[in-house]
């Protein structure tokens, strides 16, 4: 799906992530696919275009497709907003879901099973008996596809984490019996030609923290938040790195936000002068939300 996101372009390193078990998850995925009649497709509500997989449209290949917009509860109401009118623009309806506390996922299991019931009706018209409907929960890592099919099967069945790469193989669950779901490991691109997008990732760690340096990153995303702050939706407010850590964000001579002194005075003040300490901790506060609900992309 073409996808013109505000772009707020950061100096970053190259960020590239690709470990074995995604390789050979994607092989047995690409088989999978023919059993299935709908595809879940889950993507992280904070960056809806960076986590939407560019073969999409080839594994779908005529298949249902229910996309799901999870962590509604990191993104403020006007970017949902926004994002609910830019799908529905390319004739998408999105479902938004927060797995964590079960925000939305009623509604979206309804859909799943009102999507059987057409199954059924055609399996029905051409004398064949009724079946659960087959859904693959698919997308990138750490998205929250796990936690999701927990609360909708209201109990821990799969393994779920705050990390990526936890599910590794894929694996069938029986949602009542209007509904089987495979569970699927996260998938990415071989290769991420998009570096704003694979920034967005590392910073909604949505890849392995392997692939990145957390000092770096955090310096993108200092520079980052000063660049959403020009749009309200966003939800950065005016001095929240002071507000949050007491440390006022100075300018370099250029206008640009001067990341660099700010991380070593904040250090100073928190992590005892060890900034790569202070950087993962900035970079915590912002996936635990303890920075407020912000959304890392918008529409444009």
């Amino acid at each position: 799906m073409a996808a013109p996101a505000t772009q707020l372009s950061v100096n970053a390193p190259a960020i590239q992530w690709y470990p074995g078990h995604i390789a050979k998850a994607e092989k047995a995925l690409t088989e999978a696919l023919a059993k299935v009649d709908l595809v879940i497709e889950v993507r992280d509500a904070r960056i809806p275009l960076a986590t939407g997989h560019p073969r999409l449209q080839r594994w779908i290949s005529g298949k249902q497709h229910l996309l799901v917009l999870n962590r509604r509860d990191m993104v403020p109401p006007a970017a949902q907003q926004l994002w609910s009118d830019w799908f529905r623009g390319q004739g998408q309806q999105v479902w938004w879901c927060d797995a964590k506390a079960g925000t939305g996922v009623k509604q979206l299991q309804q859909a799943a099973i009102r999507a059987g019931g057409a199954l059924n009706e055609r399996r029905k018209g051409r004398g064949m008996k009724p079946r659960p409907v087959r859904a693959l929960m698919l997308g990138f890592p750490n998205v929250g596809k796990s936690a999701l099919i927990n609360r909708l099967v209201r109990q821990k069945v799969v393994e779920s984490a705050r990390r990526a790469g936890v599910t590794r193989s894929l694996r069938w669950v029986r949602l009542g019996q209007d509904l089987d779901l495979l569970d699927a490991p996260g998938v990415l691109p071989p290769r991420l030609d998009n570096q704003q997008a694979a920034l967005q990732l590392a910073l909604c760690d949505d890849i392995g923290q392997a692939a990145y340096d957390n000092e770096a990153a955090a310096l993108a995303f200092i520079q980052l938040l000063e660049l959403l702050r020009a749009h309200a939706a966003a939800g950065v407010p005016e001095g929240l790195l002071e507000q949050r850590y007491g440390i006022p964000l100075g300018e370099l001579a250029n206008g640009a936000p001067d990341g660099e002194n700010w991380l070593a005075a904040a250090a100073e003040r928190h992590t005892s002068g060890d900034s790569l300490r202070m950087a993962t901790k900035l970079l915590d506060d912002f996936r635990c939300s303890r920075l407020g609900a912000i959304a890392l992309e918008l529409p444009g």
